[in-house]
């Protein structure tokens, strides 16, 4: 189970932020932004140097038996961006997005 949850937009910066339990979430929030920015120093150092594009590679971002919780979870992405009511790009606030999170999110209690 997973103990937050971010989606990144394609301009790098966040459209949803979760996280469980919610004392911790200035902490996640922090590490979200600072992987955004790992992300950026990483991008730009290949434009700045472009003979190795091997480095553009981060690595694996997650472990492979937690694939069927990721494919959940892009399916859900998925439908949000296809409903026509949805403006690409602004915040996620989709009861149904939100509910699909909320199922992969360690229960405390």
């Amino acid at each position: 189970m997973a103990v937050c949850i971010a989606v990144i937009a394609k301009e790098n910066y966040p459209l949803y932020i979760r996280s469980v339990p919610t004392q911790n979430e200035l902490k996640f929030h922090y590490t979200v932004h600072t992987s955004l920015d790992v992300v950026e120093e990483k991008i730009s150092a290949v434009g700045k140097a472009l003979g190795d594009q091997r480095e553009l590679y981060l690595g694996l971002l997650y472990p492979t038996e937690d694939y069927k919780m990721f494919r959940k979870l892009h399916n859900s992405f998925t439908d949000v961006m296809c409903n026509p009511f949805h403006n690409p790009g602004d915040p996620i606030q989709s009861k149904a997005f939100d509910g699909i999170v909320s199922g992969m999110m360690v229960q405390t209690g």
